[in-house]
């Protein structure tokens, strides 16, 4: 497997205008390859330290989705800025930059986690970067396009295991927005029963199973 990592790297090469390149660093960007090699990199990386930390107990639960990582650590054990600094350790061209929790909340993908005293709560996380833009009603394309959009809020809405009031919040958001881009609220609220029915449907068809 090594020898098949060795000659990949070896072909890591690039073109600009009449010249080739050869990266003495990481992969060219854009290269088919990068990703593979870089979720191979990050798992031998945490085979070799993050297994550690978590034997020890320093560490109680991690989670990456491709460069986006969430620990819980025992602060008895460890500190945030001793992990952060080890971490950084495994290669001088490889940085990780830690954001700790503010206020007990911290932001991971699309969902804000509360830490309370002996549970932690979901509710939906939007960046301040995001908007409420989405196709218009009166669009000319296809209405299952227009409805994209509104489809994934629900499922995700429906399916997270978010508090209810973050729910209750979240479905102001989804109907607000909604309005803004022309979208009756009949059919926004139409769109809810049929996607809930069909989940309810599925779960209970995988009981019945």
């Amino acid at each position: 497997m090594l020898n098949v990592i060795e000659t990949i790297l070896q072909q890591n090469y690039f073109q600009y205008k009449d010249g080739f390149f050869n990266p003495k660093k990481g992969i060219a960007m854009g290269s088919p390859i990068s990703g593979t090699m870089a979720e191979i990199y990050l798992q031998y990386v945490e085979a070799i330290r993050i297994k550690q930390w978590w034997e020890t107990g320093e560490i109680c639960y991690y989670e990456r989705y491709v460069d986006d990582i969430l620990i819980i650590y025992n602060n008895h054990k460890i500190k945030n800025s001793t992990i952060e600094q080890r971490i950084n350790t495994n290669d001088k061209n490889l940085e990780f930059k830690m954001t700790p929790e503010n206020s007990n909340t911290i932001n991971y993908l699309d969902l804000t986690l509360h830490r309370n005293s002996n549970n932690i709560e979901l509710s939906i996380y939007r960046k301040p970067t995001s908007t409420d833009t989405t196709i218009h009603y009166k669009s000319n394309h296809p209405h299952e396009h227009k409805m994209a959009a509104f489809g994934f809020f629900i499922n995700r809405m429906t399916t997270l295991p978010i508090t209810k009031e973050s729910k209750t919040e979240e479905w102001k958001t989804i109907i607000t927005t909604a309005a803004k881009n022309g979208h009756p609220n009949h059919i926004i609220h139409n769109l809810k029963k049929k996607l809930t029915s069909k989940r309810m449907q599925k779960e209970t068809h995988e009981q019945k199973k």
